[in-house]
């Protein structure tokens, strides 16, 4: 089974005989990938009336478990954004009702960022509807590739932890 990627490859070792190949083989189809993946992402979440990053803070907020809140500071580290941006995430969220902010009661200064009810629901359905769409680019995988190319990628990833 050959693919773009395979014309690519081609027509460079023609050109540059001289050069490995190899990284190109692996990462253009990695490019390519991630490229349908964030147009499947993006269908999705309109799919869940909610955008890219409006997903990304709610879903930390899901993540951390009843009853669903996190201080700024943690939501930062979540999802790798500034105080500002974060600020303003959370501002435009609050006003769609999704969020809502509540004094922290461990430190008088500071206040937490929970999940409503809608909020809740709402990234419930985005993750159901991004799950189904990441199902189908795996569908011609059989389970063991699955799980052996999550393993490879957490490997080729590893080096960038934190």
């Amino acid at each position: 089974m050959r693919d773009e990627v395979d014309e690519l490859v081609e027509a460079w070792a023609r050109e540059r005989p001289d050069l490995d190949l190899a990284p190109v083989e692996v990462f253009s189809r990695i490019s390519r990938l991630g490229r349908h993946l964030d147009l499947a992402r993006r269908d999705a979440f309109t799919a869940a009336r909610v955008e890219s990053w409006e997903f990304d803070v709610l879903a930390a907020l899901r993540r951390a478990g009843a009853p669903y809140e996190l201080s700024p500071g943690r939501l930062l580290r979540e999802t790798l954004v500034t105080s500002g941006t974060m600020t303003n995430r959370v501002d435009r969220l609050a006003a769609r009702g999704l969020v809502e902010r509540l004094p922290d009661p461990h430190d008088r200064r500071g206040v937490l960022v929970r999940l409503t009810p809608d909020g809740r629901a709402t990234v419930d359905d985005a993750f159901e509807a991004l799950l189904e769409a990441e199902r189908t680019f795996l569908a011609g995988l059989p389970e063991k590739d699955q799980a052996r190319l999550a393993a490879l990628l957490r490997t080729l990833l590893s080096p960038f932890a934190d």
